[in-house]
C-alpha cells in the first residue's frame, strides 16, 4: 500500500492494481454503475472529436455466446487442441461478471491513426480507473482474439480496425498482489539532458 495523500484521486491512482480476471466474482457493476464506467471511459482526449473507438458490453448470457464464437474459432485454428484448452476457450469471456471489448473505429484519416488509437487506449485506462473508484477490480487484457481476423469480423470490426483490449471487471475474490513498480530515476529524464 502506498502512503495516502490528502487527495482521493491521487490515492486511487497510486493504489490501483489489476486483478487477474479469473479471480473476479459477482457482483459486477449495476446498470447505473456500468453507465458511470462507460461515461468516464469516453471522457478522453480525442483530437478532432472523432470518437474513433467503440465499446461492446459483454455480460450475462452474452459472455457464453461470445465464448462459443471464440471457442469455435480457436478449435478451427487449432485442430489438435486438447479438451482442456477448448474448455478454457469456450469459457474465456466468462472469467469475470463483465467484459468490455474496446476497439478502434477509424473512419477519417484527417487525424493520424496513431492518435486515434491512443485515444482508444485512454478509453481502456479510464474504464479501469472508474471501475476501481466504484469498488470493483479490473484487468485489461490483449488476448489472441485481438489478432484474429475471424474474431474481429464476428465482433463487427472492419478490416482496418483493431481490438484495443478486453477489460474484465468484477468483485475481487482475493486481494490483488502488488507488483514491482519502476523507480522513477530509471524511466524519467528531464529535457534537455544534463
Amino acid at each position: 500500500m502506498i502512503a495516502e495523500t490528502a487527495n482521493p484521486t491521487i490515492d486511487l491512482l497510486l493504489d490501483r492494481r489489476s486483478l487477474v480476471a479469473s479471480k473476479m466474482i459477482d457482483p459486477g457493476p449495476s446498470v447505473e454503475e456500468l453507465e458511470t464506467i462507460l461515461r468516464c471511459a469516453t471522457r478522453v482526449p480525442d483530437h478532432g472529436k472523432l470518437n474513433p473507438w467503440r465499446i461492446q458490453v459483454v455480460q450475462g448470457d452474452a459472455r457464453r455466446a461470445l465464448g462459443k464464437v471464440w471457442g469455435d474459432i480457436f478449435k478451427r485454428n487449432n485442430p489438435k487442441a486438447l479438451a482442456e484448452q477448448l474448455d478454457f476457450e469456450y469459457t474465456r469471456p466468462c472469467r469475470a461478471p463483465l467484459m468490455l471489448m474496446v476497439s478502434t473505429k477509424i473512419e477519417s484519416l484527417r487525424i493520424p491513426p496513431w492518435e486515434q488509437i491512443l485515444s482508444g487506449a485512454a478509453v481502456c485506462q479510464n474504464a479501469l480507473i472508474a471501475a476501481t473508484a466504484l469498488g470493483y477490480h479490473g484487468q485489461w487484457l490483449s488476448e489472441w482474439p485481438n489478432y484474429d481476423e475471424a474474431a474481429k469480423t464476428a465482433a463487427g470490426l472492419s478490416t482496418r480496425d483493431y481490438f484495443l483490449g478486453f477489460i474484465y471487471i468484477g468483485t475481487a475474490s482475493e486481494p490483488p498482489v502488488e507488483r514491482t513498480r519502476p523507480d522513477l530515476k530509471d524511466v524519467v529524464t528531464h529535457y534537455p539532458a544534463d
